[in-house]
């Protein structure tokens, strides 16, 4: 988990968006982050869940996937295993530089540009759909601990806690909860 000393300044490397359900989201020059939505114009966006396989089990669950972030050293890590991957490929919304996502706290607040803020929720549930973009992808992203329990790398899920513009190159900060510090689990 991150501490108040680790804490890097980082920056959005890339942004996306997909009306549709589809596994990738072509670049954009900028998105608009919708409070309590998620970014305007993605087929995730909403109050409630929109992920197919969970609006089957329940429609009215509360949407805490609303705005998918992903590390960009995460597209490094698996270009050098062979992977061509660029961002919004594995379905993100913000691709970020400069941030250890995977280490941040339940709670942690990230500011998006100039206005924007979201919330994490948790960690990207990776699936089978990955393997769709390339062979093997959905196993590049899980690795295990020295305990043998998984470890989910394929990025954040996070909740629109106040609306703004957000651009590639925009810089990042965050800020941890107070208190003890819970670390992010499967959302």
């Amino acid at each position: 988990m991150t501490t108040s000393d680790e804490i890097k300044s980082g920056y959005v490397l890339a942004v996306s968006a997909s009306g549709t359900h589809t596994m990738t989201k072509p670049n954009q020059a900028s998105v608009r982050i919708i409070e309590g939505l998620g970014v305007e114009g993605d087929a995730h966006q909403g109050e409630t869940v929109k992920h197919r396989s969970r609006v089957a089990r329940n429609p009215n669950q509360p949407n805490l996937r609303q705005v998918h972030l992903i590390h960009g050293e995460l597209l490094d890590e698996l270009s050098e295993q062979g992977f061509e991957l660029e961002p919004g490929q594995m379905g993100e919304n913000v691709t970020t530089r400069g941030i250890d996502l995977l280490r941040l706290p339940l709670g942690t607040r990230l500011f998006l540009g100039t206005d924007a803020m979201v919330i994490l929720t948790g960690l990207r549930n990776p699936c089978a759909q990955l393997d769709g973009i390339q062979p093997k992808l959905m196993a590049a992203v899980i690795d295990k601990d020295d305990d043998g329990k998984p470890v989910f790398k394929a990025g954040v899920m996070s909740i629109a806690v106040t609306g703004g513009e957000v651009r590639p190159g925009d810089e990042i900060r965050l800020e941890l909860p107070a208190g003890a510090q819970v670390p992010l689990q499967q959302v």
